[in-house]
């Protein structure tokens, strides 16, 4: 039985916490699958195809010694059911599942297409993220739907996709993804001529 962590992620754009927390995966998980997806409560700024091809060069920005972490665009759905049944036919439903979100999105999990369903298949690791707090009345109600919750013993660094689209700090994103920015003009509404 393998242990797989399925890492969904806006990434609009992926930055280097999203990179960090997929390090840190790649350390403690048999295979990681990670995929950008559109998330029916967000809007997003960049087409899906480019937020792909983003987290593509992130991963492979990543040690080269690293070799159980792969982009699975197959897995993008906006409803992670469907991205989890998915990822049963591909590996096998004997193997052990665990569905990896940040800290801000515990709260919303109970609003989630089927969530009773969705959390028997998977176990689920929140991500502690800066700025949003882990309520434990968020997480007794994802309990209580069946979730087999678990906190990381990790925290991601304290950078987020909205800042960058915000601000335009390129500290916050990979010298990759800053060149794919830079060479698909994307982001525009900030000052592009900042730089590192």
């Amino acid at each position: 039985m393998s242990r797989i962590a399925l890492f969904g992620t806006s990434a609009d754009p992926p930055t280097a916490a999203h990179q960090a927390i997929i390090r840190w995966l790649g350390e403690h998980y048999d295979r990681i699958a990670v995929w950008a997806s559109d998330n029916p409560m967000k809007s997003h700024q960049t087409p899906l195809s480019h937020r792909m091809r983003m987290l593509r060069l992130l991963i492979a920005d990543i040690d080269s010694d690293v070799k159980n972490i792969k982009l699975h665009e197959e897995l993008s759905n906006p409803r992670s059911l469907h991205t989890v049944r998915k990822a049963q036919e591909m590996w096998g439903k004997e193997n052990e599942f665990t569905l990896v979100v940040g800290s801000d999105l515990i709260a919303q999990m109970p609003k989630w297409y089927q969530i009773a369903e969705l959390l028997a298949q998977v176990k689920v690791l929140v991500v502690p993220r800066q700025g949003y707090t882990i309520a434990d009345d968020d997480l007794e109600e994802v309990r209580n739907l069946g979730g087999n919750c678990e906190i990381a013993d990790f925290q991601a660094p304290p950078v987020s996709s909205t800042a960058y689209r915000e601000q335009g700090d390129t500290n916050i994103i990979t010298q990759p993804v800053e060149d794919y920015i830079q060479q698909e003009h994307l982001y525009l509404c900030h000052n592009q001529a900042q730089t590192r």
